[in-house]
């Protein structure tokens, strides 16, 4: 029986670890809720939650755009649209470039607007219930959505009008690689690491 008690008290030490920081960040976000409270009485995690969900709902948008253009640059239409996935590589390509451009700029903008709370409430919480993978997780998903970032003058120099023949396979790899980071931020940004 003496052997099992340190070992039983080992494993309570840890999970009162692990219930401590969730009962810190409970108080951390009680504080900062009833701290942020505004005269109508409504909380400030109501317009965080609010511009999440506008952040979602543009990065849908922007994955939209993103996959038609380069399905359309990567797998043009040879003859006539008849079926959906014809008339889903017929989009003008050339269309999408400006859409795409503001896309992306405002959903990484309210996305880094968004990451100050997380920083500040969840990130710390991840940390001391010691969930590292999902940390580096989302570390990474900021920084492909910076190189996406940093590719989008290239993005627009090559898809600037008139399109130069010249530059078809630089315009088509660029695209391809602007669909690649949206995708990947997309997924990384819906899936648990837990």
């Amino acid at each position: 029986m003496h052997d099992f008690l340190p070992a039983a008290l080992a494993l309570d030490r840890k999970k009162l670890a692990a219930f401590s920081a969730l009962g810190a960040y409970r108080r951390l976000c009680r504080s900062r809720s009833s701290s942020t409270v505004n005269s109508n009485g409504k909380v400030s995690m109501i317009f965080w939650t609010m511009l999440l969900i506008i952040h979602g709902l543009l990065a849908v948008a922007l994955l939209g755009a993103i996959t038609h253009q380069a399905v359309s640059v990567w797998m043009p239409v040879r003859s006539k649209a008849g079926n959906f996935v014809t008339r889903f590589r017929a989009v003008p390509s050339t269309s999408y470039v400006k859409a795409i451009i503001v896309l992306y700029v405002v959903t990484f903008v309210m996305g880094a607007w968004i990451y100050t709370q997380y920083r500040f409430t969840s990130r710390l919480a991840l940390e001391q219930l010691r969930f590292f993978k999902t940390v580096g997780v989302f570390e990474m998903k900021e920084h492909v959505a910076t190189l996406g970032l940093v590719l989008l003058p290239a993005y627009w120099a090559f898809w600037r009008q008139p399109l130069s023949e010249d530059y078809a396979g630089a315009r088509k790899s660029v695209t391809l690689l602007l669909a690649i980071f949206v995708w990947a931020n997309f997924l990384i940004g819906h899936m648990r690491f837990a």
